[in-house]
């Protein structure tokens, strides 16, 4: 497992055997990091939480109109570290300013979804859309839980059996892109135990910071919440205008 540094190359960290493209590191953001992460989503006002029949979430700055979302910024406790570590991945060894959001309409994330799974709470496989750029940046605090990729077979239904499994512990960042973003579905499990957990199942195995508690392929799911930033396509200049939402 590569560690983070300041001259860090995305390519370092690539998810072998998944369709194109999926980057993985263990260890994105600290322990101290990942603490303040969690105690500003804990301290957001109630309104912020949607209760879902199978999770719960936030939507920063704000939830999409017919695909756009207002022209809001995003607080800083969201864009400090992440969004300015993301930046600093470099895409090519040769291009110290190249990165993954380099090609998207805002050069960087304007939109983060914070999901809370409790053990045996999951979502169906799925694909995120065309609102975003076919970038996704998820990093994960708490706990440990396992992501699905699946294809379609010839008449469009979903595989049967997924085509890849990523293991995401805490505080650390996956990134799907490409042909993994637009051709492929994701989802998690319903469980309350993650099993069949091993080299030959994940498919980030070589990169996890530590299979120490992975007990005869299994791992018991604790709460676990997600950060998923994104960069959506089309924005409204409304919300700036007339300044509806703040960025606390």
């Amino acid at each position: 497992m590569a560690s983070l540094t300041a001259s860090s190359c995305l390519e370092d960290y690539r998810i072998h055997g998944l369709p194109s493209s999926a980057f993985y590191i263990s260890d994105f953001i600290t322990v101290s990091e990942e603490q303040v992460l969690l105690d500003k989503i804990e301290a957001a006002p109630k309104p912020r939480w949607k209760q879902l029949s199978k999770r719960r979430l936030q939507t920063w700055p704000s939830d999409l109109t017919k695909n756009a979302l207002l022209d809001t910024p995003l607080p800083k406790w969201l864009t400090e570290p992440v969004i300015t570590r993301l930046h600093s991945l470099r895409l090519s060894p040769s291009d110290p300013k190249s990165h993954i959001f380099q090609d998207s309409p805002h050069n960087g994330p304007n939109h983060v979804l914070i999901n809370e799974y409790l053990p045996g709470q999951g979502i169906m496989p799925h694909k995120d859309g065309a609102a975003y750029h076919p970038v996704v940046c998820t990093v994960s605090l708490g706990s440990s839980l396992c992501l699905e990729v699946f294809g379609t077979k010839e008449d469009g239904t979903i595989e049967n059996k997924p085509k890849g499994k990523i293991l995401q512990e805490p505080r650390s960042l996956l990134i799907t892109a490409d042909e993994l973003y637009t051709g492929y579905l994701h989802g998690i499990s319903e469980v309350e135990e993650e099993v069949d957990l091993g080299p030959s199942t994940l498919s980030n195995w070589e990169l996890l910071r530590n299979t120490d508690d992975i007990i005869d392929g299994r791992l018991k799911r604790l709460p676990r919440t997600s950060l998923t930033y994104r960069d959506v396509i089309k924005v409204s200049k409304l919300g700036a205008k007339f300044g509806i939402f703040g960025s606390r």
